[in-house]
């Protein structure tokens, strides 16, 4: 079968889809459901447009061998993806915003003052340092709220907490062993507290999250509705993320996972299909103790948390506010094991006699949303599999698909220029063309090798926590990731190069040309990722405009904070500023007057180092932990971020 095409109207699709897609995206506003809808149709009709063009037009005949195998597995997984775009489109033309709920919940709550239901907070901790640990522990005790009883839950049994928790007052609880992981660490505290505080909600925070002061008040109004057995709040981050780092974006390019909290939690919510993400929600110990506890057959415990809820009649809800703040992972390693873990958690809960796939009790839209959440895993293999065809190509002779590049501008351009507009829209700028490709090309490694195990032996596998924390002073090259994308690159070069010499330029090599020159700069952009770049900074600073006073023996005066820190800040420098090395006191909002030393003078800020006791420490903990401001970007910067990324690959590529 053969769709009929011309210049000319190729140019008029063409056209017609830049006008388009550059009006809906001006104009067009991504909070009225009618907008998202019409855009919506528009960039999933092309999409649908193609998937019908490429399913009609561009098979090869099955009997050609490793050729057409090639052809039908790729186009396989890329029909994973486009099935897997097409339902987030849909998924996404609704969405529900729980925050007037919030307002008056908290109000009603506020005015009941200590006649409100209690909290116990649970922090699950498992080898993470004191440094790290301090954070979530005094932040939790600083949570506005009458009735809160802190946890630590202790899965490595260690004695230095066990007497700091008695220190600050808290409780402390181990166990004998680490059966079932978080899981079971969960399970135990909800037990030994059952015979103690016994609230009836339960705040689950993981050890490196630091609550904001207000998180239970904007929380526990919506438990109102009596289907709520689990409010959950999004995950941010006080630190970058490695890809961020890595490819020197902090300031302009936002952590992968914010498009599914900001944009794609709030639609699966619309749909009553949101689900826990492991840390910063808020449970009914009712709900999880008539549940049987919290599952233990997968390493993902969140998402099989709400489904084993589900099929209990409750739901999930989705609060879509910044009530808390954590530690991304740090190095590549942890950043593609976490990704991978997520991965085989979420093939495990849909094996279980008891999952949403196999399990009686749930409903359809259930099961849907559960498979589409699945397709995001599927279809990662897919972004792989597009660097390795053109390298096919130029050595074998092997094509990924069979047509004409005009064939390709005809149906597919259309289709990416849609996308193109419509994913930065619908997100609110928090995708961004190569950051957003190679996030998920450097993920899609483990995740491939996660698939095909799980395919052998889905479980048995040991629960890996995300290491924390760690030595990040050195540059660390990751050779086996970096080098599966060096060995393309090089192909790539070297199969395009002697294409070219040959002066073989016909309609297929000038396709695969094309294919070539985009695989080469997201293999760059991979090649740099893998490179670990060196966090020299012990404690993350945050921007911190308030007016202060410092004081040098009897001599006082004003100035204004720029950042903050545990350890330091920076004020702006003004006349007589004190010498480097000199002691001073420095006024801290909140927190009172705080010695510290002079580390260094700028032309225009005043750096000075903290010298704090364990008193002034947590006043600190409190006064920027539990009031996090921003210090990494929440929206894509593209030409800051373009330059950054453009001066970072002129640099040479060393390592040591």
């Amino acid at each position: 079968m053969s769709f009929p095409f011309d210049d000319m109207s190729m140019l008029e699709v063409i056209g017609l889809t830049l006008l388009l897609g550059a009006g809906m995206a001006r104009f067009a506003n991504p909070h009225r459901q009618f907008d998202r809808l019409l855009f919506g149709l528009l960039s999933g009709g092309l999409l649908l447009r193609y998937a019908l063009w490429r399913t009609a037009d561009t098979l090869p005949d099955p009997t050609h061998g490793l050729a057409s195998v090639w052809s039908y597995v790729f186009y396989a997984f890329e029909m994973v993806s486009i099935v897997y775009t097409l339902a987030a489109i849909a998924v996404m033309v609704r969405r529900r915003d729980n925050r007037p709920q919030a307002d008056a919940g908290e109000a009603r709550l506020r005015a009941a003052g200590t006649h409100v239901p209690a909290v116990d907070v649970f922090i699950a901790t498992y080898n993470e340092d004191w440094q790290i640990l301090e954070k979530t522990i005094v932040a939790a005790k600083a949570i506005d709220y009458p009735h809160v009883a802190v946890w630590v839950l202790d899965d490595t049994r260690r004695d230095w907490l066990r007497d700091r928790c008695a220190e600050l007052g808290v409780n402390y609880t181990r166990r004998p062993d680490n059966r079932h992981a978080k899981a079971g660490n969960l399970n135990n505290g909800l037990r030994l507290s059952a015979g103690h505080t016994n609230a009836p909600y339960i705040l689950v925070l993981d050890a490196d999250f630091a609550a904001q002061k207000n998180i239970l008040y904007r929380v526990l109004g919506l438990f109102a509705d009596p289907k709520v057995a689990l409010v959950q709040t999004p995950q941010f981050y006080y630190n970058a993320d490695p890809i961020q780092h890595n490819l020197g974006a902090t300031d302009s390019w936002v952590d992968e996972q914010r498009v599914f909290f900001d944009v794609f939690q709030p639609s699966r919510d619309a749909w009553d299909s949101a689900f826990c993400v492991g840390t910063s929600f808020v449970i009914s110990r009712k709900a999880i103790t008539d549940a049987g506890g919290f599952p233990t057959d997968s390493v993902c415990e969140d998402i099989h948390t709400t489904y084993l809820l589900r099929k209990g009649g409750h739901i999930t809800r989705w609060l879509n506010e910044r009530l808390s703040v954590g530690l991304s992972a740090e190095g590549l390693v942890e950043y593609i094991n976490q990704r991978g873990r997520w991965c085989l958690g979420t093939m495990q809960v849909a094996l279980l006699k008891d999952g949403p796939l196999r399990g009686a009790g749930y409903k359809l839209i259930d099961r849907l949303h559960y498979i589409h959440g699945m397709l995001h895993w599927i279809g990662k293999p897919f972004l792989l599999m597009m660097l390795v065809a053109p390298v096919l190509y130029w050595y074998f002779g092997i094509a990924a698909f069979y047509t004409s590049p005009e064939r390709f501008l005809y149906y597919g351009l259309p289709a990416l220029i849609g996308f193109w507009f419509y994913g930065p829209w619908i997100t609110e700028r928090k995708t961004l063309p190569i950051f957003t490709e190679v996030t998920q090309l450097v993920a899609a490694y483990a995740v491939t090798r996660t698939i095909i195990s799980a395919c052998i032996r889905p479980f048995g596998r040991p629960f890996k926590v995300t290491a924390k924390g760690l030595d990040r002073s050195k540059v660390v090259v990751h050779w086996r990731l970096a080098g599966f994308f060096i060995a393309l690159m090089l192909l790539l070069q070297a199969g395009a190069a002697n294409t070219i010499m040959n002066a073989d330029m016909s309609a297929g090599t000038m396709f695969n040309l094309g294919w070539t020159l985009i695989a080469l700069v997201l293999n760059l952009a991979a090649i740099m990722a893998c490179v670990d770049l060196p966090r020299l900074r012990q404690e993350e600073r945050f921007p911190f405009h308030r007016g202060t006073r410092w004081r040098v023996g009897a001599r006082e005066e004003t100035s204004q904070f720029i950042d903050i820190s545990l350890s330091g800040a920076a004020l702006r420098r003004g006349p007589g500023m004190p010498a480097r090395g000199e002691r001073l006191r420095v006024l801290v909002p909140e927190v009172g007057w705080v010695p510290a030393r002079v580390a260094r003078h700028s032309r225009r800020r005043l750096c000075v180092h903290f010298e704090t006791n364990e008193t002034l420490r947590h006043r600190l903990i409190e006064l920027i932990f539990s009031h996090t401001p921003h210090n990494v970007a929440t929206k894509a910067r593209p030409l800051r971020a373009f330059l950054r990324l453009a001066r970072l690959a002129g640099l040479p590529f060393s390592s040591r």
